[in-house]
């Protein structure tokens, strides 16, 4: 016989261990149901799975190891999620161009940096970097406009600057030799077909255009100086000098409109007082020629009148003697 305590504790196990396996049993008709009505599939296959290089902790599926890295490896280096938020990728911007782009790792950087540090003179010289300006130590390629402040030195950034120029002018020298092909006949082409010029053809017209004399190429320099500011402000004026001169042309135009019909006014009103008088005068005019008629009549009246009738004979004769004598001097 056994101890009753045993029995009782296997008993509850036992009991114990069937209440699980409902549970369990239930659960697993709870997610089948789920799927059926979602239309999933229990059967998944877990994602390819790769260890992150710069924390081994990190386990992320191979479709974006590539993403993580890259912010990982920033996250590394001190890069806070704000800064990597500002941060965008240059190469886009390249992808359907020729222009040649350069990219710089940590001992790239310092090879350059250690190579002009060399180069300078070691004691401090006026207007030249000696040797104590420029950074000794391996920095990490700046991602940012605040880091290459806060991690270059002066004398560093332009140690880089001056590699990436030169390195600029070896890829252009070594391409220079399709400059010299006789690009006429190809010109003509595509200036009778209208197409858009190539790489080369660009090319080709930048080298003619710096070979040409700086009188001819730069006479409108008080122009291509100007900044920005300065342009706007001109087209301002420009614009508002034409503004005001339609305005002033249109106060013109009204105020001559204004003269005119004024003018037709005064006009209007001239001619009328000028017909009323002239009908006046020639009323009065018309009665005294009246009257002087009347006078002239009354005249001659009083003369017949005063004359006696031997004077009216002694008139007649004469009259007819002075006929008679003009006829006998016309004969």
């Amino acid at each position: 016989m056994g101890d009753p305590l045993e029995i009782q504790t296997v008993q509850d196990r036992l009991s114990r261990l069937k209440e699980l396996t409902e549970f369990t049993e239930n659960c697993k008709n709870q997610l089948n149901d789920m799927f059926k009505t979602l239309g999933w599939s229990m059967d998944y296959k877990q994602e390819a799975m790769e260890q992150c290089p710069y924390d081994p902790d990190h386990r992320v599926p191979v479709r974006s190891i590539e993403k993580h890295k890259a912010a990982c490896r920033l996250r590394k280096m001190g890069y806070s999620a704000e800064e990597q938020a500002e941060m965008y990728d240059h190469s886009i911007c390249y992808e359907n161009s020729s222009v040649r782009t350069f990219t710089m790792d940590k001992s790239t950087q310092h090879q350059v940096i250690l190579q002009a540090r060399s180069a300078a003179p070691l004691m401090r010289m006026e207007g030249v970097f000696w040797q104590g300006q420029y950074s000794g130590q391996p920095v990490d390629v700046p991602q940012n406009h605040k880091r290459a402040v806060c991690d270059l030195t002066v004398a560093d950034r332009l140690a880089l600057y001056d590699h990436v120029v030169s390195q600029r002018k070896e890829a252009a020298s070594s391409s220079n030799e399709d400059l010299y092909v006789d690009l006429v006949s190809k010109l003509q082409k595509d200036d009778e077909q209208n197409e858009p010029k190539t790489h080369l053809e660009l090319m080709a017209e930048m080298r003619d255009y710096k070979r040409r004399r700086q009188s001819y190429r730069a006479k409108n320099v008080h122009i291509t100086k100007k900044s920005y500011t300065e342009v706007i402000r001109e087209v301002i004026n420009v614009h508002s000098d034409e503004l005001a001169r339609q305005w002033r042309e249109d106060e013109d135009e009204s105020t001559r409109s204004e003269h005119s019909s004024h003018r037709r006014r005064l006009n209007e009103r001239r001619s009328a007082s000028s017909e009323s008088h002239n009908s006046h005068s020639k009323r009065h005019r018309s009665r005294e020629r009246s009257q002087d008629r009347e006078s002239k009549k009354k005249k001659r009246k009083k003369e017949r009148d005063s004359r006696s009738p031997s004077d009216h004979h002694h008139e007649r004769k004469k009259k007819k003697k002075k006929k008679k004598e003009e006829r006998e001097k016309e004969k």
